[in-house]
Parts: structure tokens; C-alpha cells; sequence
């Protein structure tokens, strides 16, 4: 079983990384301008800008 690849507030990040929200499918929902974390492994990820949104690893977020 892999690592999941979208995070929910409240979740911990599993590693040291920049994290951004992406869509609830972010293959069909771009979002222009979206924000931008910086999280270190074990910090609690922060409410996203509305219930629909996640947090990805922006690497993750930029190739799919």
C-alpha cells in the first residue's frame, strides 16, 4: 500500500515539503493562484479555503 498523496486539514504531513491545494479532483479543477504551505514531517496541515479543497505535495500537484 502506498503513500496517500492528498492530505485533509488536520492530517500530518508525512514529510519535510511545500504543500498546495489542488481541487477535490484536481485533474479537472485547476485552481488559479493556490496557496502555498510550508510543512516539516509530523505538522498538522491547515484548514484549506473551502471543504471541496485538499493539500498536495506541490511536486505531486504539478504532475498530475
Amino acid at each position: 500500500m502506498g503513500e496517500k498523496t492528498e492530505y485533509s486539514p488536520g492530517d500530518k504531513a508525512p514529510n519535510d515539503a511545500i504543500y498546495m491545494e489542488v481541487g477535490e479532483n484536481s485533474f479537472h479543477s485547476e485552481i488559479q493562484d493556490p496557496k502555498q504551505i510550508k510543512l516539516n514531517r509530523g505538522d498538522t496541515f491547515p484548514e484549506t479555503t473551502n471543504k471541496d479543497r485538499k493539500w498536495k505535495k506541490k511536486k505531486h500537484a504539478l504532475t498530475h
